[in-house]
């Protein structure tokens, strides 16, 4: 347990150490004029030293904030306000996760699907698998609004445009995770089950998915976390009220930095989250299939 702890802990340090010198770096010169204005001009020595440090770390609008400046934005939304408040991450935090779950979902089946077609049909490799691997070159910023636009004006607007975003960005890696375990299957297993005259479906159900569950659960590691990305960049063209995207859309409007920080860090939160809500998931149903 030292062993695992001891290497996060050191580089947990070396990062927040090198956040304050990257705050004090970049925050200096905008330090040192509002202490000229408020006619305290920084002089040359410790004294004025610190007194300019001081300022970089307490700035309300800083360039790079703190984390500790961070830490306090989080704590006050998190304990100031009702879970049902816009003020409230865990609320924005929520609308986010929303949209991702339902994009993981929709991109699960649209990969199982393709990836069962690729698998029995020939055809289907040598037609579907290249335009699936050219969908991922289209850089999601340019298609998240066509997206929003176009299902907005066929009446599909709120949480749908954003799971579609999210769908767009998992189906990939499940696709492909799902084609190399689907083909993970013991050829000596399915030569026997052709020889009882087994049907595809049989052999699929019995066979192959049991066998692609571990580069399913890896796959999803991945996806998850790609979800979350979509769900906000999906949030950004909407302009909804509502979302981590919509938090940091409206602290980039009026240069709140800490708030912007604030949302990147429960954006990052929210995917642990989901990351070990799946590494448990994996544990469980591959533990009762006597994997490891």
């Amino acid at each position: 347990m030292i062993k695992r702890a001891l290497p996060v802990t050191v580089m947990t340090l070396l990062v927040l150490a090198a956040w304050y010198a990257g705050a004090a770096w970049l925050n200096w010169p905008q330090a040192a004029e509002t202490l000229a204005r408020a006619g305290k001009p920084a002089g040359f020595g410790p004294a004025g030293f610190w007194d300019v440090l001081a300022q970089a770390y307490a700035m309300k609008r800083p360039i790079l904030p703190t984390p500790g400046q961070v830490a306090v934005e989080l704590w006050n939304s998190l304990t100031g306000y009702a879970l049902s408040s816009p003020r409230n991450l865990l609320f924005h935090a929520w609308v986010t996760a929303e949209a991702a779950l339902t994009g993981l979902a929709m991109g699960l089946v649209l990969g199982i699907l393709l990836a069962a077609g690729i698998v029995y049909t020939r055809t289907l490799e040598a037609s579907l698998l290249p335009w699936v691997i050219a969908s991922q070159t289209i850089p999601i910023l340019a298609i998240a609004p066509m997206i929003v636009v176009i299902l907005g004006n066929i009446g599909l607007t709120g949480l749908l445009p954003k799971a579609v975003i999210c769908m767009y960005l998992c189906f990939f890696p499940i696709t492909v995770g799902m084609v190399k375990g689907l083909r993970s299957a013991d050829p000596l297993w399915l030569d026997l089950m052709r020889t009882y005259s087994a049907s595809g479906i049989r052999a699929f159900w019995s066979l192959r998915l049991p066998a692609s569950m571990p580069f399913l659960f890896a796959s999803l590691k991945v996806s998850v976390a790609i979800s979350v990305v979509g769900a906000i960049v999906g949030e950004l063209p909407t302009g909804g009220q509502a979302g981590l995207g919509a938090r940091l859309l409206s602290g980039s409007y009026y240069g709140q930095t800490v708030q912007i920080w604030a949302a990147l860090i429960m954006a990052s939160l929210l995917s642990v989250v989901l990351i070990a809500v799946v590494r448990g998931m994996e544990l469980v149903l591959l533990g009762r299939a006597g994997a490891r």
